[in-house]
């Protein structure tokens, strides 16, 4: 008997329908062809302990099972549940009626429990549009599928359950998530805020700027001087999802195996903190079976990168690609993977290797020639492709005690929001540009002209400073994000100068 089960492939964010054909006819052997890797291949063995241990003979037939398509290779244990089903149906113990309307995932124990599966919301989207009626998954992962509207999912615990299900004498009600409730209830919930900072007004400033163009910012500092406490907060100012930017969002790090069990889809920017001893293929992404690296995982949000020279160079190099394109390609010899990685980059560093150069009260006691040298481990192309270069200063003790408190962030993201819907409306005609940030070279040109007085400020810069064309683009980037939170809607000469005042490390004091 042959009977037809479906599965799906993860490649990516992006999944493909998997047809496994299971032949039952005379015989005694077992054959599984498709492309599959070890672990599909290990699947016979724990298929056959889990009917072992529920009750049920291994058939006594030869079992052929295809899966198609062939070229497509096919990788872990996520196809154990519907080859199982597969199994079952075409020897009899299963009703096939309903399995050619459901896709089936899920990985088995030795005992028939299910156990939850990277990937499973790209399934369910994919499941929808080729028009199958439901998805059984484990249950664990049933309401991360269930977001997905228009298709029933059914989330089992064990592959008994299923065949009573399947043979009709057990119902499961369907598990239903409202998308919209769930986005909105937790969109803007955080356990940190601006209005905890102290003092420190310029970088708050400089991260409001950033937050409403969405460019990159680099703080320079010593120790203690507030760094990783501002770059946490930068996400409460950032506009918050949207519906659309959550469910791409969340795809990845399903692909990832990052999500929570109790979390159905992801509301909050993502804000990603790798270690500085990390590899270049942790932070890109890649592998045997490529993953999503740190840069994709931090697609639509925040990438922190804390003492940003004690990073390898190999690793900050392969950020340069992902930074202008907003993508990451990895190339295999047999496949080639595309992840999204339009991520704000966040870096904080101290000025030297004591942490103290230009320091007001301390002294410095690196050599001559060693700020230099530190500085060095940073790449001119890497510092040229972030925006806004701040100093972050200590905070006085009068300012600690006594200031009254700070802003609060929601009154910062108000600004930033703003900001941010009259990008939305200038780049209403480019689908991939969202705000400034983004701008090309011929957008650059169309949207950020300035006065006589504007371009002899920056033409003086650009001389005095030695800027690159590309440090002139993120000038003219961030005047336009500047004029967009004043509400102007031509840049003035005083919006330039202060893009100028957030490009220290181009300047001559900082070289020692």
């Amino acid at each position: 008997m042959l009977v037809k089960t479906y599965g799906s492939a993860v490649h990516g964010i992006k999944a493909t329908t998997i047809t496994i054909e299971v032949s039952a006819s005379q015989g005694i052997n077992f054959f599984l062809v498709g492309l599959p890797d070890s672990a599909v291949k290990e699947s016979q063995q724990r298929i056959a302990a889990a009917f072992e241990n529920n009750k049920l003979k291994w058939p006594k037939n030869r079992i052929v099972i295809n899966m198609a398509p062939a070229d497509i290779r096919k990788e872990g244990s996520a196809y154990d549940l519907p080859l199982a089903v597969g199994i079952l149906a075409a020897t009899g113990h299963v009703n096939s009626n309903l399995i050619s309307e459901l896709v089936i995932m899920g990985e088995l124990s030795l005992d028939g429990t299910v156990q939850p599966i990277k990937g499973i919301l790209p399934i369910a989207i994919q499941a929808r549009e080729e028009g199958f009626k439901g998805l059984i998954v484990p249950r664990a992962n049933a309401r991360e599928a269930a977001v997905v509207n228009n298709l029933e999912v059914y989330a089992v615990d064990n592959l008994k359950q299923v065949m009573a299900f399947l043979n009709g004498d057990e119902q499961i009600e369907p598990t239903t998530v409202n998308t919209r409730d769930e986005f909105f209830s937790h969109a803007n919930s955080y356990e940190v805020d601006f209005i905890d900072v102290k003092g420190q007004e310029n970088v708050k400033r400089a991260m409001e700027v950033a937050a409403a163009g969405g460019h990159n910012i680099i703080m320079i500092g010593p120790p203690g001087a507030g760094k990783t406490m501002l770059a946490k907060r930068l996400p409460t100012i950032v506009p918050p999802l949207t519906l659309r930017e959550a469910l791409e969002t969340t795809k990845i790090h399903s692909v990832a195996g990052k999500m929570d069990r109790e979390t159905s889809l992801m509301t909050r920017r993502p804000f990603r903190s790798p270690h500085h001893t990390i590899s270049d293929v942790a932070l890109v992404g890649g592998g045997q079976f490529p993953q999503p690296g740190e840069i994709s995982l931090a697609h639509n949000g925040v990438l922190f990168l804390d003492e940003l020279p004690e990073f390898k160079r190999t690793v900050l190099e392969v950020m340069r690609q992902p930074l202008e394109d907003r993508v990451i390609t990895i190339s295999r010899a047999k496949s080639t993977v595309e992840y999204p990685a339009s991520f704000m980059l966040v870096a904080s560093m101290n000025p030297c290797p004591c942490g103290y150069y230009n320091h007001p009260e301390k002294d410095c006691v690196c050599s001559p020639g060693v700020v230099q040298k530190y500085l060095n481990k940073i790449s001119g192309p890497l510092l040229d492709r972030i925006d806004i270069h701040v100093e972050v200063v200590p905070v006085p003790f009068d300012k600690l005690s006594g200031a009254p408190p700070s802003e609060p962030s929601e009154a910062i993201r108000e600004r930033v929001v703003r900001a941010r819907q009259i990008q939305e409306e200038r780049f209403v005609e480019w689908k991939e540009v969202h705000c400034n940030a983004q701008m090309t070279s011929k957008l650059i040109r169309k949207f950020c002209q300035l006065d006589e007085a504007g371009v002899a400020l920056l033409k003086n810069a650009m001389e005095r400073l030695g800027l690159s064309a590309r440090a002139y683009d993120r000038i003219l980037k961030v005047s336009r994000t500047i004029a967009d939170l004043d509400g102007s809607e031509a840049i003035r000469p005083d919006h330039v100068a202060e893009a100028i005042q957030y490009r220290s490390l181009d300047r001559d004091s900082w070289a020692g």
